[in-house]
């Protein structure tokens, strides 16, 4: 099984002067579901090269065991120093796709033309798509066949208005990832901040924050599987 996880590449925190980028235990988590199972990863980003982390992801209330094991691998951390770019990737060349979020998304991997294409080809390849935390901003522009927001109707998840505004960056994100959802027409669920809450409907699987990321990519095997069983029988 090959599996493609796509990371932002931005590092600038709106116009607060911090650092942001991807949250490293919506990549760990993954990660090691994947990597556990057997699958061969594949990570890119918009500029290839090594993405920026959110330093608060690893700050230590934010550290767990997998992003502990992730830090100690050599594999995984070259893995992550030569992700290949984004415009080099093929829809085909792969079984599925996963978004890790963190704050960076909502600026390049929103408005990335090459992500939103790479989206379209996976749906309209029928494989799953699971996006997590931040990173349903990247489904602001993705589109069906027929042009209508990809979202439009579909129940999803992602990173809460309350958990925007536990964190202080209401006024800072260019947009809510909740309000964003809602205004194209998605049937938006969250549980309480921070708790975990996976969503499947149909090939797309969100995951509301960084806690949703292992169970959002356990959802995606279980529905790999599912697949190939049923293509078996």
């Amino acid at each position: 099984m090959k599996i493609l996880m796509v990371l932002t590449s931005h590092d600038q925190l709106g116009n607060t002067g911090r650092k942001t980028g991807f949250w490293l235990e919506e990549l760990a988590a993954p990660y090691y579901v994947f990597k556990d199972f057997g699958a061969e990863i594949t990570l890119a980003s918009p500029k290839g090269g090594r993405p920026p982390l959110d330093p608060k992801s690893n700050e230590a209330d934010s550290r767990t065991d997998l992003t502990l094991r992730f830090e100690a691998d050599a594999a995984a951390e070259a893995q992550l120093d030569k992700t290949v770019r984004l415009d080099s990737v093929r829809q085909e060349d792969f079984d599925t796709l996963f978004y890790p979020g963190g704050h960076g998304p909502m600026w390049d991997l929103a408005e990335d033309p090459n992500s939103v294409k790479l989206i379209e080809s996976f749906f309209a390849a029928g494989k799953h798509v699971a996006i997590v935390c931040h990173s349903p901003a990247a489904l602001r522009h993705v589109k069906t066949p027929d042009g209508k927001p990809l979202v439009q109707g579909r129940e999803v998840t992602g990173f809460t208005n309350g958990e925007e505004e536990a964190v202080g960056l209401t006024k800072v994100v260019p947009f809510l990832v909740e309000d964003e959802m809602l205004k194209l027409g998605a049937i938006f669920s969250k549980k309480a901040n921070w708790a975990p809450h996976v969503v499947s409907d149909g090939l797309l699987i969100t995951g509301q924050n960084p806690h949703s990321s292992g169970p959002a990519a356990e959802a995606l095997l279980a529905a790999l599987k599912g697949k190939s069983l049923a293509k078996a029988s």
